[in-house]
């Protein structure tokens, strides 16, 4: 009978994922309302999830990608259409 846990995923991936979806949450909220607000903060949470994920993740380097595009079209939009940036 073994010992280890079914899965192998440390609590820090567990929470490197979770703040990679709250990232992605906070990126994509970024496009409908105030861009300068939310977009750090939601790449800082997509980059401290990066720092705790293991190499091969994946979500983590989806969620800094998705935080990079939605600021600059975030931004393009709030220029465009003459909403406040922040």
């Amino acid at each position: 009978m073994s010992t280890e846990a079914s899965s192998s995923s440390r609590p820090a991936e567990l929470v490197a994922g979770f703040l990679s979806v709250l990232s992605i949450v906070g990126s994509v909220l970024a496009l409908v309302s105030y861009p300068l607000r939310f977009s750090p903060f939601a790449v800082l949470l997509a980059l401290i999830a990066v720092g705790m994920s293991p190499k091969n993740a994946r979500l983590p380097l989806a969620a800094v990608a998705v935080g990079a595009i939605c600021f600059i079209v975030g931004m393009t939009i709030a220029f465009a259409t003459d909403n406040p940036i922040y």
